[in-house]
């Protein structure tokens, strides 16, 4: 599709490096600053699929700048401010190797280890008799590692972290207070909007000056799944599939096409008519999970616009 995002060649004053992420690239300024930008890349079982989905990356910028503003009080993070729909400028931190994944309910990757007989995710144990979409009786914390670009996030369990030194024992306390914290705070958030929060991910990093905060993205489409609170209950009794919003719709048409991200398996044809629909399906992502109009910006010259914007604000620090 024409009017999409999918990489960008930018060359600020004063930067240092530039890394592409599965979605975001992500430019040192100076080594204080980090622009991240968020294309509108989509991947799925960790492969970036070959088309760009019209807003997306705006849409997942405005959602986790919203959250980031939301959780302020109760977890620091690293963000300072949002020049261009789709950037958002912070200060630069050093990335811990994990991701926090934290799941309330039994979906996702972890139904599908529980139906393969796998009772136990990243050392955890997953209680007996659940079906899938079943509520936990409490959140469980299964964490992953950190791929670089192209390679596969690993289920890891907390000894494992901590055997391996990946992360320290004093900080990794942190790390799990703070996605209890914040899983609790998406959690009411979402009940507002007659969403349940399934589960999700949270990434951190420390501040030169030694400070665990959060960055990234945060209660996102693309790192979060949703229920619909409404008819919840009958489904489950049911035995129902749940109403989601989340990035799962992408995977089960992907699963449904014969591809898993498995080696030798190719990447389905994506029409114009099936990426539109992708495009209007994350816009009713963000109405929903954040209870407000989604505005369309220009993006006829979508890199020229954000380039503009992004040498605006760095010229005005």
């Amino acid at each position: 599709m024409s009017n999409t995002i999918t990489t960008t060649n930018f060359n600020f004053p004063n930067q240092k490096s530039v890394y592409r992420g599965k979605v975001r690239e992500v430019y040192n300024i100076n080594d204080e600053l980090l622009v991240m930008v968020a294309t509108d890349r989509l991947s799925a079982f960790d492969v970036v699929l070959p088309k760009g989905i019209p807003y997306k990356g705006q849409i997942l910028n405005q959602i986790a700048t919203k959250f980031m503003e939301l959780t302020q009080d109760i977890v620091p993070n690293w963000f300072i401010a949002t020049p261009d729909p789709n950037v958002a400028v912070g200060h630069l931190c050093e990335p811990f190797k994990v991701e926090m994944v934290i799941r309330g309910y039994l979906s996702g990757h972890a139904a599908r280890e529980y139906a393969a007989g796998r009772k136990q995710i990243c050392g955890v144990a997953m209680a007996e008799g659940l079906k899938e979409n079943d509520k936990f009786p409490e959140p469980i914390i299964t964490p992953t590692t950190k791929a670089d670009n192209g390679s596969h996030d690993e289920d890891i369990s907390r000894e494992d972290i901590l055997a391996k030194g990946i992360v320290s024992e004093e900080d990794y306390l942190v790390l799990e207070k703070y996605t209890h914290a914040l899983f609790q705070r998406g959690t009411e958030i979402a009940a507002k909007r007659g969403l349940i929060l399934v589960d999700t991910k949270y990434e951190f990093g420390k501040t030169k000056e030694g400070v665990i905060v959060l960055i990234d993205e945060i209660h996102t489409p693309d790192s979060s799944r949703y229920f619909y609170a409404e008819g919840y209950e009958e489904r489950q009794t049911k035995g129902k599939e749940q109403k989601q919003l989340s990035k799962e719709f992408v995977r089960r048409w992907l699963i449904e096409n014969g591809f898993q991200g498995q080696e030798g398996q190719q990447i389905p044809n994506m029409t114009d008519e099936y990426i539109e629909s992708v495009s209007e399906r994350y816009i009713e992502l963000y109405e929903n999970i954040l209870g407000e109009k989604f505005v369309k910006a220009a993006i006829d010259n979508i890199d020229q616009r954000i380039e503009k914007n992004v040498l605006d604000y760095l010229s005005s620090k």
